[in-house]
């Protein structure tokens, strides 16, 4: 009996060395927050050499990480690029063409998932465009109608703790408010939405959801950007405390129309335009936000051990003061403006600050990268388009091997480490760029470079079929 007993102790406390072996190791894993912005420009932060827009925070904090020149959103508009985030696949794959189209589908296997799986607590804040959140009542785009409850999508689905989010765009300033417009020259513009005492302010028909068709009752006036921060600090103190890494996606609003900010941040911009004064004003409120996420995480003393990308979801939208710099084309375009992004990784433990690389990557190289870091085995052999990243971060003068395919209704395009082959109407015509030489892309290669182009165009088509394939669902 004596035995038994003994034997039975030793497997209790190997178990109990096991898991305290695991704890341990999980205590040791980085904590991870992804931030992306919507539909800020390549040139809209000071660290990429904006002289107008003031980011001090965002600039500190890219010079202690590493600030890439050419990283790229997977998609030109932001539901497709926030599923490769995701899933570190094309959002073709799944049915996310566009935005406000589809919808992130349970069979996918998120990078919340496999991270929850390894112990960490984690959070959505902010938009999330992957799905409706509610059936129950009118919302946004999609949310509570019938025709889209197929649609029906929130975070905690997917690997999410919980989450405080808006199915789509939200003003920046007053979220739950429609902003009062006014003229500026021939151009409607969306204004601050200020309610004068007496005045009875009309709703904008969405709501920031908290959980199964449960929404947020808070008082939610105010920097948009400030209310999604205010809901993560408490997360990672939660977390912190009960000494669990976690992992947040912060996808702020910010700088997506309707633009609108305070008096306080349009005194930041005299002498501008009412639209530039808005526009960058809403901006240094997130930049100030970031500045205050940063501080909490000094005081916490955790910032060696955490991870933060920085990112936004495409390009600049028209007919703003948002700008892609150098770069060809905007928002919804598959030129170098359309998808090249403001963007940076900050690690102070483990990747040395003031750097600066100009390798090709995008966000569907997001989940690859971290599952590596981790040492988290992707559980499906299932295409990923992306791929990880850090041997290129810690050693820039790699070239990147596996090309990039991108594609927004008739646009298509394929990138590899020097050129880009795009079409405008689904591969009638071509043109070639060699993004190395030729950044702003103004010379046209295709007649001159007949055979590479070629041998693109082929790659190109093995990829959309390699895409169908899991469009049909034979992924699953």
């Amino acid at each position: 009996m004596n035995t038994i007993q003994n034997l039975t102790k030793q497997v209790l406390l190997l178990l109990f060395a096991v898991v305290s072996l695991h704890t341990l190791k999980a205590q040791e894993r980085p904590n991870i927050i992804m931030i992306m912005t919507d539909d800020q420009g390549w040139f809209d932060a000071g660290f990429n050499g904006n002289k107008t827009i003031k980011t001090p925070n965002l600039d500190n904090l890219a010079s202690k990480g590493v600030i890439f020149d050419r990283f790229y959103s997977a998609s030109a508009v932001c539901s497709p690029t926030r599923a490769s985030v995701m899933t570190g696949r094309n959002a073709l794959r799944i049915g996310i063409p566009v935005a406000n189209s589809g919808h992130l589908k349970k069979e996918e296997i998120t990078i919340a998932e496999l991270v929850k799986k390894e112990g960490y607590a984690t959070g959505h804040f902010g938009k999330w465009h992957l799905g409706t959140l509610t059936k129950s009542e009118l919302d946004a785009n999609r949310g509570g109608k019938a025709k889209h409850f197929k649609h029906f999508s929130i975070p905690t689905m997917h690997g999410y703790d919980e989450f405080f989010s808006t199915e789509s765009k939200v003003p920046t300033y007053d979220p739950l408010i429609k902003p009062t417009e006014f003229k500026e020259g021939e151009s409607l513009i969306y204004g601050w939405s200020a309610v004068k005492k007496g005045e009875k302010s009309e709703s904008y028909k969405t709501s920031y959801w908290v959980g199964d068709e449960q929404k947020s009752k808070e008082n939610l006036s105010g920097d948009d950007t400030k209310l999604i921060v205010d809901k993560v600090i408490p997360f990672i103190h939660k977390s912190v405390t009960n000494k669990k890494p976690f992992f947040t996606t912060i996808w702020t609003h910010t700088p997506h129309l309707p633009v609108v900010t305070s008096d306080y941040y349009k005194a930041k911009y005299a002498g501008f335009t009412n639209k530039e004064k808005l526009y960058y004003g809403c901006i240094t409120a997130l930049d100030d936000q970031v500045g205050a996420l940063w501080s909490e995480l000094e005081k916490l003393g955790i910032t060696d051990n955490t991870m933060i990308w920085f990112c936004s979801d495409n390009g600049p939208e028209e007919d703003t003061p948002g700008s892609s710099g150098e770069f060809r084309a905007r928002k919804r375009s598959l030129y170098e403006g359309g998808l090249r992004t403001p963007a940076f990784v900050v690690w102070e433990g483990k990747l040395k600050g003031n750097k600066r690389v100009d390798f090709p990557a995008s966000t569907s190289d997001y989940l690859p990268t971290i599952i590596k870091i981790l040492d988290i085995e992707y559980p499906y052999n299932r295409p990923l388009d992306g791929i990880d990243i850090m041997p290129f971060i810690k050693k820039s003068k790699k070239k990147r091997k596996k090309p990039m395919g991108f594609a927004y209704k008739k646009r298509i395009s394929w990138v590899t480490n020097q050129y880009k082959l795009v079409s405008e109407d689904l591969g009638v015509t071509y043109e070639l760029y060699d993004l190395l030489n030729d950044r702003s892309e103004k010379n046209n290669l295709i007649k001159s470079m007949p055979e590479l182009a070629a041998k693109m165009e082929k790659e190109l088509a093995a990829w959309f079929v390699s895409v169908n394939n899991s469009k049909k669902g034979n992924d699953y």
